[in-house]
C-alpha cells in the first residue's frame, strides 16, 4: 500500500512539475520578465501608450509593452493603457510566484493617486481586475485555467458587482467608439481634444468582445464641495479597499519614492476564486492578467473621459521566498521519484517495462494497479 501511495504521489507531482517555473538565469528579477498578451479596449490613450505605428502587428505592440515594462519597477517603467472595460494585459515572471500563507504575494503597479482635497479615499482610482493562472500543462503559455482575485467589492458592494459581464466594441474611425453589453445597455467611448489619435486599437479586428466582472461605478461629482476659483468641476474616482490594479497609489508617502505601497497594491494569491466564486487553493502561479474593471465615463465633457486602467508593472513581493519554495518543491519531487523507483518494476498492458509518469493502468508483481 505504501509503494502504491508513493507512486500515486509521484505521478501527480511529476504531472505538475512544470507548474513551478524557475528560468536558468544568473540573477532572478522580482519584476515581470515579459508580456504575453496585450489586447486593450478602445480608449483615449490607446494607440498612444504605447504608440501604434502604421503596420504594427499584435506581436509588435507586445514588444513595445515589453520595452515599457520588462524588468522595471514603478519608478522606471512606462505606462501601458488598457482602454475601457475589459481591455487586458497578460504577463509572467522568470519564476513562479509562491502563495505564502497570510501574505500579499505580488504587487501590481498603476498610476492611481489621492485627490488633492482629501475629500474621499483615493480620487483617481481606475480599478483593474486581477486574474492568476498556473502553468499546469508546462507549455509556457497562458492557456491553463484562470482564476479571478476576489477584491473588496465582493464584500463591500455585494449586489452591485456584475459577474459574467460582456461587452462588444465596434470600429468608428476617428469618431466616438460605440459599445453594447449583455445587460441591454449601449454607449460610447467619447473623443476629446486632448487625444487626437484613433481610439480603437488599430492592430485588432472589429467587434472586440470582452467578458469578465464589472466593478461598481466609483465616480462622484464633488463640484459643490470645492471653491469655483479652484475648479468649476470636481469629479473623483473613489478607491476600493484592496484586491485591484491601478486602484491605490504605488507609494504610501508622496514625498518618498521608496515607500512602496505593498499593502494597498499587493495581491494575495489566496484571494483567487473559480468561476463559481469559490476559493481555489494555488501553491504557485505563473501568469497574471489585468483588465479594466470599470465601465463609466464622466458626464462633464473632457473632464475624465472613460475610466481606463493604466498598468505600470508588477513585482514579486517576496522573491527569495518564492525561489526557496520552488527549490523545496523540486527537492520533494526528486525524493519521491527516488523512493518510487526502488520498488518492483512496472509494466504497461503490452508487457513493456515502464516508469509510471501519468494516469493509467499498470502491472506490478502480476497485479493490476490504477494510478488516478
Amino acid at each position: 500500500m505504501k509503494k502504491i501511495l508513493l507512486l500515486f504521489i509521484a505521478a501527480i507531482t511529476i504531472d505538475n512539475i512544470h507548474a513551478q517555473r524557475m528560468d536558468d538565469v544568473t540573477v532572478h528579477s522580482k519584476y515581470i520578465q515579459a508580456v504575453d498578451e496585450y489586447r486593450p479596449a478602445p480608449g483615449q490613450y490607446v494607440n498612444d501608450v504605447p504608440e501604434y505605428e502604421a503596420g504594427d502587428t499584435e506581436a509588435d505592440m507586445i514588444k513595445k509593452c515589453n520595452n515599457n515594462l520588462a524588468g522595471l519597477g514603478p519608478i522606471d517603467s512606462h505606462l501601458v493603457a488598457l482602454g475601457g472595460w475589459g481591455g487586458y494585459i497578460t504577463f509572467h515572471f522568470d519564476h513562479s510566484i509562491a502563495n505564502l500563507p497570510g501574505e500579499r504575494d505580488f504587487a501590481v503597479w498603476g498610476n492611481a493617486y489621492q485627490e488633492m482635497k482629501n475629500l474621499v479615499f483615493g480620487g483617481m482610482n481606475e480599478a483593474g481586475v486581477v486574474m492568476v493562472s498556473k502553468d499546469v500543462n508546462g507549455n509556457g503559455k497562458p492557456d491553463d485555467p484562470w482564476y479571478e482575485i476576489s477584491g473588496s467589492c465582493d464584500v463591500d458592494s455585494a449586489g452591485k458587482v456584475i459577474y459574467d459581464y460582456e461587452i462588444t466594441y465596434r470600429q468608428n474611425p476617428m469618431g466616438d467608439i460605440p459599445w453594447t453589453d449583455n445587460q441591454g445597455n449601449s454607449g460610447t467611448i467619447d473623443r476629446n481634444h486632448y487625444h487626437t489619435q484613433e481610439y480603437y486599437p488599430q492592430w485588432l479586428p472589429d467587434n472586440l468582445t470582452f467578458k469578465g466582472t464589472r466593478l461598481p461605478d466609483n465616480m462622484l461629482n464633488l463640484s459643490d464641495q470645492v471653491e469655483q476659483s479652484f475648479s468649476p468641476y470636481y469629479y473623483v474616482l473613489v478607491g476600493f479597499r484592496y484586491g485591484y490594479a491601478d486602484n491605490l497609489p504605488n507609494f504610501s508617502d508622496n514625498a518618498d519614492a521608496t515607500s512602496y505601497n505593498y499593502k494597498g497594491c499587493g495581491i494575495d494569491i489566496s484571494w483567487a476564486v473559480d468561476e463559481n466564486r469559490q476559493p481555489v487553493n494555488l501553491d504557485f502561479i505563473d501568469f497574471v492578467r489585468v483588465y479594466t474593471g470599470l465601465n463609466q465615463k464622466c458626464p462633464q465633457p473632457e473632464w475624465w473621459g472613460e475610466t481606463s486602467t493604466e498598468f505600470a508593472g508588477a513585482e514579486d513581493i517576496h522573491l527569495d521566498a518564492s525561489l526557496q519554495a520552488i527549490e523545496n518543491a523540486l527537492s520533494g519531487i526528486h525524493a519521491i521519484q527516488q523512493e518510487a523507483s526502488s520498488s518492483s518494476p512496472f509494466y504497461d498492458l503490452h508487457g513493456r517495462m515502464v516508469t509510471p509518469t501519468k494516469k493509467g493502468v499498470y502491472i506490478q508483481n502480476k497485479k493490476k494497479l490504477v494510478i488516478k
